[in-house]
């Protein structure tokens, strides 16, 4: 597995920090235990920034943004989520901790339809500003046209899609937001099987798609 789409600098920043909601976080952590990069680049912003403040703190100009950083990075929250990289890949197809908050992995799981063959299951989390999901989108099949209100993280687990010129494969993460207007495709061969976290529901084109959303929860 080789991971080509990456988290962003600004979401694994605010992550290293602890300033990351739970939906998110559980996002973020997914592709951490997928993706060997981004470990690498969350290890050298935390000793950067360890660096930093040491530095700082010698000359007794510590400022307080950088501070909230540093207790971020060492003393890590109860509530921040960590991930566990997962060192047999075929043993399990949901890293850590996305695994624990379902209760097990893809075999043990119950989906709940959404129609034209997708399924879904809504995570619990204690984070009222994001909606976390599992989607199973049919191999060969679109999620219909849609924009965004705010923000999404979409990591793929299994399976690929590709949006527009972009295939993203297990442990490729993709960021939409308000500015994107996209059609997502499963490729064709396996089901694909994503994370998604959204702050707002999404902006469905088809009119019929927003009729449903309610009863739906998309």
């Amino acid at each position: 597995m080789s991971v080509k789409h990456h988290i962003s600098d600004a979401f694994l920043i605010d992550y290293a920090s602890g300033s990351l909601s739970e939906g998110w976080s559980l996002a973020v952590a997914s592709h951490l235990a997928l993706c060997p990069e981004c470990r690498g680049r969350l290890s050298a912003m935390e000793g950067a920034a360890g660096a930093l403040l040491d530095k700082a703190g010698d000359s007794g100009n510590e400022d307080e943004s950088w501070a909230r950083f540093k207790a971020g990075a060492i003393n890590i929250k109860a509530e921040e989520i960590k991930p566990t990289v997962v060192k047999n890949a075929s043993a399990a197809v949901l890293p850590e901790p996305l695994r624990s908050y379902l209760g097990g992995d893809l075999a043990d799981l119950k989906w709940r339809a959404l129609g034209r063959g997708a399924y879904q299951i809504l995570i619990d989390t204690k984070d009222p500003g994001t909606q976390v999901r599992l989607l199973r989108i049919p191999a060969g099949k679109p999620v219909p046209e849609h924009t965004h209100e705010g923000r999404e993280l979409t990591l793929v687990l299994a399976g690929s899609f590709r949006d527009g010129d972009d295939l993203f494969a297990r442990g490729d993460i993709e960021e939409a937001d308000g500015d994107l207007l996209h059609t997502p495709t499963a490729t064709d061969g396996e089901d694909c099987i994503c994370l998604a976290v959204t702050e707002a529901p999404l902006k469905f084109s088809s009119w019929i798609v927003r009729l449903m959303q309610p009863i739906l929860k998309i």
